[in-house]
């Protein structure tokens, strides 16, 4: 009996070996399959689904060049940049209280208005012939503009708003991020350099390309514009996010018009946005200097 025992016992070992050496040898190439998945079929080149628009990973690494552009870009029109933007609402708090902007919808029609008629307009294009007289060392036309937007402030809290951030911005680069032209650049500009001119200079003394620029400065603007009509309407997060999202198409077609713009094409028509500039100036209770 204890032989039969044994037999079945040793019958029983070799049985578990066979199975577990028929598990790894079965499971090994599933590994190396996961590990090693073979090239994904594409459709033909130009076609839905064909992956020509989703570069394959690490086949275009950014440059260093490219890379350090991006990161003064992200920093320098960050809502985190200290240039005081926090504290101005573009005459938005008193449209708050007057009752026209009332909710999500109504904002993003006023804003709609600022940006593609107005203040978002104008200050695109002031940024945008900056930042080429810069690059081009043409300091006497770069004195020119910046005495033109200067004087485009429609109000004293507008003026006010733009000349203040104008000056915290280069102060902050200059002091941060200085490079072998900006003093000369500055010096052209004169003591009224506004917030549009700052940006278009600064960016052409780091010889960063204009486009990105524009668009990432009028993005800037807008959210900004969003964050103060959050705490005075007020809206959610959520609600804040959906008048941004809702605005990307008309940030994108401004900032290409601008680009495009001479500085006769400069002019605006938001007059009851002008209004809530001036009337800010004597409203009661306010939370914002403009």
């Amino acid at each position: 009996m204890i032989t039969a025992m044994a037999e079945t016992i040793t019958t029983t070992i070799i049985i578990a070996k066979s199975i577990a050496i028929t598990i790894i040898t079965t499971a090994t190439p599933m590994l190396m399959t996961a590990n090693n998945p073979k090239p994904q079929r594409h459709a033909a080149p130009g076609t839905i689904g064909s992956g020509d628009d989703v570069p394959a990973v690490g086949s275009n690494p950014i440059s260093n060049s490219e890379a350090a552009t991006l990161y003064r870009l992200m920093t320098w029109l960050s809502p985190s940049f200290p240039v005081g933007a926090f504290s101005y609402s573009g005459g938005i708090e008193w449209a708050v209280e007057a009752g026209d902007i009332r909710d999500g919808a109504s904002l993003r029609d006023w804003l709609g208005s600022m940006l593609t008629m107005g203040s978002g307009f104008c200050d695109s294009v002031f940024l945008a012939h900056a930042h080429r007289a810069a690059s081009s060392g043409a300091e006497n036309e770069l004195a020119e503009i910046t005495e033109l937007a200067a004087s485009f402030a429609s109000s004293r809290e507008r003026r006010l708003e733009t000349l203040t951030q104008g000056k915290a911005f280069i102060e902050i680069a200059h002091a941060a991020w200085n490079c072998g032209t900006l003093d000369r650049l500055i010096a052209a500009c004169g003591d009224s350099i506004v917030y549009p001119i700052a940006v278009g200079v600064v960016g052409a003394a780091h010889e960063i390309v204009l486009e990105p620029i524009a668009h990432a400065f009028l993005h800037a603007v807008v959210s900004n514009w969003i964050s103060a009509a959050a705490r005075l309407v007020p809206l959610g997060q959520t609600d804040s996010q959906r008048v941004l999202a809702a605005l990307e198409p008309a940030v994108a077609e401004t900032a290409t018009r601008a680009l495009k713009a001479s500085l006769d094409d400069l002019g605006g028509a938001t007059f009851r946005v002008d209004l809530a500039g001036m009337r800010h100036e004597t409203q009661y209770t306010r939370l914002f200097r403009s």
